[in-house]
């Protein structure tokens, strides 16, 4: 996908926050949550580490939609993140009725890493987003930022 100035801003703030994962011990994801108005309303990064798989950062933004803002609010709102929502968090994607979804790294190109390096597959399949949430309006993923992901993730297994 060819992404806007605005875009990459959003995305960069979205590998920011998954270098903070990683500094931190986690994995390496970080999501944002922009307004149709274009304000960031919401942040986050991987907070699995403490053995609760669920806290990946779409599936907060999700919840914390679902919390503080109307379903029209929702709706016209985009989030960016690191990388393509698992299933998990593109179906509560899905149930919270978010708008746009923009990643930088796709699901099946960080399988296609974790596999060149020898690491176990996830536990849940690789699934696009699409496929999880038909409908969905989605683009990714940005080659720009795909180096330095490939890097990032890299890191988390040295």
């Amino acid at each position: 996908m060819s992404a806007t100035d605005s875009d990459l801003v959003h995305l960069r703030r979205c590998v920011d926050l998954a270098r903070e994962a990683l500094a931190d011990g986690d994995e390496p994801f970080g999501s944002v949550l922009v307004s149709g108005d274009g304000v960031v309303l919401f942040e986050d990064r991987n907070r699995v580490k403490g053995g609760d798989a669920t806290r990946h950062p779409e599936f907060e933004i999700s919840r914390w939609a679902a919390a503080n803002l109307s379903p029209a609010e929702r709706a016209r709102a985009t989030v960016y993140t690191s990388g393509e929502h698992c299933p998990m968090c593109a179906a509560s994607h899905g149930w919270v009725g978010l708008g746009r979804i923009v990643y930088a790294l796709s699901g099946a190109q960080l399988a296609g890493w974790l596999a060149e390096w020898n690491v176990p597959a996830a536990p849940v399949a690789v699934l696009p987003i699409g496929e999880v949430v038909p409908g969905a309006v989605v683009e990714g993923p940005v080659a720009e930022l795909e180096a330095e992901l490939r890097e990032v993730h890299r890191a988390r297994f040295r």
